[in-house]
């Protein structure tokens, strides 16, 4: 199948940036790349610490499992497990959550928000669902959390699974969408088709979730103008409580990206000039639909969605647990990561041992960037957070970044309130790096 280059501007065209392999987006500071095996005892050590109650917690849980691999996907993901493997894994999952329950470092706190990610949560049936979440009860419930997320793949709804989902205290359910035209789907390696979509949105309000974010992809592999257009107006037509739009990046795992590097050929992916400009678009036509803009990649219904509590208390330094085979965590100041081989990670916990492969100890002035960088996404900062906080103004300690960032047209103000401008936004995973501290710039992001 072939598929036209997409359209660009003039002035894209004059400057353009081709999309090429390697990380763009920052989940995390420090990077990924700086996480080492030999600071794993301290993530134990930081579990078992006094309980820091009045940080929220938050849970992950990592279901690793799809129909497709999707061809841009770098997430740890399964497409081969048969139905004993999936309970086999879901019984290590449930058994590595009881772990935490003796922890000194969770005594006595409640989860604030709970996110089931994956791969594909929606991907388990029904009966292993409720027996997942059965055996987790046995040790935690998440009766207190402001928020539970649970990710779904459109094709793998039904009426009565959604029901289920609601049943486990799911509050936000979000559709992997995408995009809307059928080709560009599955030219990418999405399991769903476009009907789907309609179909499963709309059983999912009918089962009445508070909130429904749709997720779309700017930028796929066969994407033209037009098809764009479509896949937002279609998106807009849908009225969702919130829409997620990301700019596709190829990592270096993701299957486009190994195909480049052994092949020699890049896939035809639109330029970040392209991809920014169609965001842009997207980003107008909900605002003119009543939505406001969240973050760089969010934005959400005025007066009906109560906000991102997974994402706000993250990037406001909460605690997750994150469980589940190759899961982040971040804990008492520690960054962690889980075994991210299936052998490995089941092979731990059923000895009975916190799967933990890696871990990196975070000092406070990295810390402070940390929460500084991922809040920068949202388009703002509050530099009385951060004095409050952290005592640094970051003002005065990032002039030189902030007069950079003035001068390219990326800042509207930095004083009382550092905002980004349109453009600043949309291209806010480029600028971030330059607040990093010296060691960790120019290195391998994952």
């Amino acid at each position: 199948m072939t598929f036209p280059l997409p359209q660009v501007s003039a002035d894209a065209a004059s400057a353009r940036e081709p999309t090429e392999v390697g990380s763009y987006f920052i989940a995390n500071y420090p990077p990924f790349s700086a996480w080492r095996a030999e600071h794993a005892p301290r993530a134990a050590a930081a579990l078992d610490a006094p309980a820091r109650t009045d940080t929220p917690l938050g849970l992950y849980l990592h279901i690793p499992f799809c129909r497709k691999r999707c061809k841009f996907c770098y997430f740890r993901v399964y497409t081969d497990k048969n139905a004993g493997e999936v309970d086999v894994y879901t019984d290590a999952l449930a058994r590595e959550v009881s772990l935490y329950a003796g922890r000194k470092g969770l005594a006595g706190r409640q989860f604030e928000f709970v996110y089931f990610g994956g791969g594909t949560p929606s991907f388990l049936s029904n009966e292993q669902l409720k027996r997942l979440i059965g055996r987790i009860r046995e040790h935690w419930n998440w009766d207190a959390a402001r928020e539970v997320t649970f990710e779904c793949e459109p094709g793998t709804l039904k009426e009565s699974k959604l029901a289920v989902i609601r049943e486990i205290g799911v509050t936000r359910l979000s559709l992997g969408v995408e995009h809307f035209d059928d080709d560009v789907l599955e030219y990418n390696g999405r399991a769903h088709k476009s009907a789907e979509i309609f179909r499963a949105y709309e059983w999912a309000r009918a089962t009445g979730f508070p909130q429904i974010n749709i997720d779309l992809i700017a930028g796929m592999v066969g994407e033209t103008e037009d098809k764009w257009k479509d896949t937002v107006e279609k998106a807009v037509r849908l009225d969702p409580d919130s829409v997620t739009i990301y700019q596709l990046e190829l990592p270096y795992n993701a299957v486009f990206s190994r195909e480049s590097l052994v092949g020699g050929t890049t896939p035809t992916v639109a330029d970040w000039a392209t991809k920014r400009r169609w965001v842009d678009y997207a980003f107008r036509q909900f605002e003119g639909a009543g939505y406001g803009i969240s973050s760089a990649y969010t934005l959400v219904k005025k007066g009906r969605h109560a906000g991102f509590i997974y994402r706000d208390s993250l990037w406001h330094g909460a605690d997750m647990v994150g469980t589940g085979v190759a899961s982040f965590s971040h804990f008492g100041g520690v960054h962690y990561q889980n075994h991210d081989q299936w052998d490995d990670y089941i092979a731990r916990v059923q000895r009975g041992e916190l799967p933990i492969a890696r871990a990196l100890p975070v000092e406070k002035d990295s810390l402070l960037i940390r929460e500084l960088v991922l809040q920068l996404k949202t388009g703002r900062i509050d530099p009385g957070y951060f004095a409050g906080k952290f005592g640094v103004d970051v003002s005065a300690r990032f002039a030189e970044a902030w007069a950079g960032l003035r001068s390219e047209g990326m800042l509207e103000a930095a004083n009382v309130e550092v905002r980004l401008s349109r453009e600043g936004l949309l291209r806010v995973d480029t600028l971030l790096p330059r607040f990093f501290e010296k060691p960790y710039r120019d290195v391998r992001y994952t």
